[in-house]
């Protein structure tokens, strides 16, 4: 008797052909459902629903990006983001190992809420590993207080996912988005640049200054926005920020290349 495999399934909330700032080079950009935080600034609060989205198998969102392949050169690829993209990890396996088996350049936008070193996820997080060549990192607040205010949660294990990625030496680009009277203060910004400065592994370093371009979907989906009032920061506090963070010293992503497919 045959035994049945039910395909595993995620769960996409939207699709990008033609991605240009989430990753090296063009890339085809899936943006995941769900996400447990709830951070202050968040522009997608369509896709904290874990429940909605349309579904895929990992082939048939392999076979939409690869006919994409084209365009994007020798550096670009598929970029899956969210939402928080985690919580469909076993998707994801799936997907990526079909993208490194393709030669498809494979980047994760993560802000790595969902790491834990504990079982079964912390043995599904390594599998992953060996087929994401790269690694979006959000670090939302260096302050545990601050980033709960910010976010609803705790950051003690996104920090010690930093770590983690750092030890097993998996390039990563670090993001922070500056929010005024939030982040963008100096004594936080220096707690972060110190941080990131003990990682062995990361290629790039950016500010991502707070907007207000998702304010509407708060609006349709009845949601309160908490940030009402604040502005964006200026070119002067985004460029504080920057010589703080000193994040002209990161220039690895200048000589990024994707790992070798082993054939897993």
């Amino acid at each position: 008797m045959t035994e049945t495999v039910t395909p595993v399934v995620g769960h996409v909330h939207s699709t990008e052909s033609f991605g240009s700032v989430d990753g090296p080079g063009i890339r085809f950009i899936s943006f995941m459902q769900g996400c447990r935080m709830r951070c202050e600034f968040c522009h997608n609060p369509d896709t904290w629903n874990t429940r909605g989205g349309k579904e895929y198998t990992p082939q048939q969102l392999f076979d939409e990006a690869i006919q994409y392949q084209a365009f994007w050169g020798e550096k670009g690829g598929v970029t899956v983001s969210g939402g928080e993209p985690l919580l469909q990890i076993d998707f994801l396996i799936e997907y990526f190992k079909l993208c490194k088996a393709n030669g498809v350049n494979t980047t994760l936008d993560s802000c790595g809420a969902p790491f834990t070193r504990k079982e079964p996820f912390f043995s599904r997080f390594q599998e992953l590993m060996k087929y994401t060549d790269l690694i979006l990192l959000d670090i939302k607040h260096i302050d545990p207080e601050g980033h709960r205010k910010l976010t609803g949660h705790p950051n003690d294990n996104i920090l010690d996912l930093a770590r983690y990625l750092s030890e097993i030496n998996q390039p990563v680009w670090v993001r922070h988005v500056l929010v005024p009277e939030r982040t963008d203060y100096d004594e936080y910004l220096e707690r972060l640049g110190a941080f990131v400065a003990t990682l062995d592994n990361v290629l790039k370093f950016e500010v991502l200054p707070y907007h207000k371009l998702g304010v509407y979907k708060y609006k349709a989906l009845g949601i309160k926005y908490r940030l009402e009032g604040i502005e964006p920061p200026t070119a002067d506090r985004v460029e504080n920020a920057k010589r703080i963070l000193n994040t002209e010293s990161y220039q690895g992503y200048l000589n990024y290349k994707p790992k070798e497919f082993a054939g897993y």
